[in-house]
């Protein structure tokens, strides 16, 4: 969130006063894969010179009414579904239910859970798309050959 300096409050008693005040407001932030963007990637730059470095997101602001949920069922039934989801591509995928009952149990006990009622959703995917299709394939190609595995899965946006 851009906070221009004249409408900053950093005074955390204050801040806290506010959350204290105002209730249970939430805006969740689901970040995918990142990548810094090389000038030298682009075709173009030993044409004109005119290119800078940038970066490649994907983000998901869900915002709405957020419930603290403590129903054992409902959490079960939810890890599960997350557990599933989450297991899905092993080999061998474990269960929730692999584990004794007694035991999942009692740690689902010490969970709290916080279920979201999405009034907005509000997307950005930033991979490239103002770029020719030359400057596009260079990045794609130079997100593809990095090390860090935030940058390849970016270059499966680039198109």
């Amino acid at each position: 969130m851009y906070i221009p300096k004249h409408f900053e409050e950093d005074d955390n008693a204050k801040l806290h006063q506010y959350i204290r005040d105002y209730g249970f407001g939430v805006l969740a932030v689901f970040q995918g894969p990142g990548g810094y963007v090389s000038p030298s990637w682009y075709p173009s730059k030993a044409e004109t010179g005119r290119v800078v470095p940038t970066w490649n997101y994907l983000a998901v602001h869900a915002a709405g009414k957020a419930r603290v949920v403590e129903d054992a069922t409902w959490l079960k039934q939810h890890l599960t579904k997350l557990t599933n989801q989450h297991e899905s591509g092993m080999n061998e995928p474990w269960q929730v239910d692999d584990a004794p009952q007694d035991f999942t149990d009692r740690l689902v006990k010490a969970i709290v859970g916080i279920e979201i009622e999405i009034e907005t959703l509000t997307g950005k995917l930033k991979a490239s798309q103002n770029l020719p299709e030359r400057n596009r394939a260079g990045v794609k190609a130079g997100l593809e050959g990095g090390e860090q595995p935030q940058s390849c899965a970016m270059s499966k946006f680039v198109s």
